[in-house]
């Protein structure tokens, strides 16, 4: 730690110097020099500064560092005289942390030093802890988020082994969801909900949005025509089964925003702007975001793709359908943004096709 010692007085600089001997320290006649030794060592942790200099006075390197991230950090003591109290009030309204008047008073002078030292120490230690917990931190929450996606991985593997989904449905729905939630931010309405840390979770949740399938029979699951009444019924289970595989979880897991979103998409994907949907029959705004999202997007990749009940419908088709539904099925202004990247959505679909996994 430097103490830089800022005064135009040659005497007062000595005088200064010899009672703070045992520090190591720079000086510096007027501003432009303290400027300069301050930009060239980034060691300078605690500043002595005289207000009244030639070329750049104190108030003026008080605002030079105050506008600068790192110079602002310098703990600066001013030097003022004694009829000098406006200089003081300014000074430390410039952020100067302490003040001492001229002529000086040598033991003063150096308590006042001898503090800031362990005050600046005691700041660098803490910085050093924060770094070191914050270094912490972020290794804890890599770690869980490896965990949390092995996790996912494992369960949507479930649904892959059974032949209930493909793997390329579950890389396609989380890519569109993706890229529906970065071009409805651009917007007015979604600007401040869609954030980096929310659209992460919708990305990382979308693939669990059909893991309640599971607990389906494979009668039912696999069977290559339309289901009975009472089989849709049965069907229709898959949505709790998931909400209550995540929620009996709930209370093991720190990561509670991920498990809510996640439960959200799971539980309401099929829910039906119109309110007709299952399994609660949500109306309108009731439904959230997430599962709004995560319907328009199931369906068109359901709509484009092969399944055991039907063929792959054409791009273009698809958009018709889901235009259609808009207000029945589908929230109309979600609609809206998705046809507006309907290019994008296709090239996700095409880059993930069946025959290339």
């Amino acid at each position: 730690m430097k103490i830089l010692v800022v005064d135009d007085s040659k005497s007062d600089r000595m005088i200064i110097c010899n009672m703070l001997k045992d520090f190591t320290l720079l000086t510096a006649g007027d501003g432009i020099e303290a400027m300069e030794l301050i930009e060239s060592d980034p060691d300078i942790a605690i500043m002595i500064l005289d207000i009244n200099m030639p070329r750049m006075n104190g108030f003026q390197v008080l605002e030079a560092i105050g506008n600068h991230s790192v110079y602002k950090k310098i703990s600066t003591i001013i030097l003022t005289n004694y009829d000098e109290i406006d200089n003081e009030i300014r000074g430390l309204e410039l952020g100067a942390l302490d003040y001492i008047r001229k002529p000086l008073n040598i033991r003063s002078l150096r308590k006042r030093i001898e503090l800031h030292v362990s005050l600046k120490n005691a700041q660098l230690a803490l910085e050093q802890h924060n770094f070191i917990l914050e270094k912490a931190v972020l290794q804890r929450t890599n770690e869980c988020n490896n965990i949390r996606d092995v996790t996912i991985r494992a369960m949507v593997s479930l649904l892959e082994v059974r032949n209930i989904e493909s793997g390329n449905h579950t890389k396609r729905t989380p890519w569109m969801m993706k890229a529906f939630c970065e071009h409805l931010r651009t917007k007015d309405a979604y600007r401040f909900i869609l954030t980096d840390n929310y659209i992460a979770e919708l990305f990382s949740t979308a693939p669990l949005h059909d893991i309640g399938k599971v607990g389906i029979a494979d009668s039912i699951l696999l069977k290559p025509g339309k289901l009975t009444p009472e089989e849709f019924e049965i069907m229709k289970l898959h949505t709790t089964y998931g909400v209550e595989a995540l929620q009996s979880a709930d209370n093991r897991t720190d990561d509670i925003s991920f498990i809510r979103t996640a439960t959200e998409i799971i539980g309401t994907h099929h829910e039906k702007f119109d309110g007709s949907g299952y399994p609660n029959g949500l109306k309108g705004k009731e439904i959230p975001l997430s599962g709004r999202l995560m319907a328009i997007i199931d369906v068109y990749d359901a709509l484009v793709s092969e399944r055991i009940y039907k063929p792959a419908f054409k791009h273009q088709v698809a958009l018709a359908i889901l235009d259609k539904e808009r207000g029945n099925h589908f929230d109309p202004d979600l609609v809206d943004g998705f046809l507006e990247i309907e290019s994008q959505i296709k090239e996700i679909h095409d880059r993930y096709e069946q025959h290339t996994s």
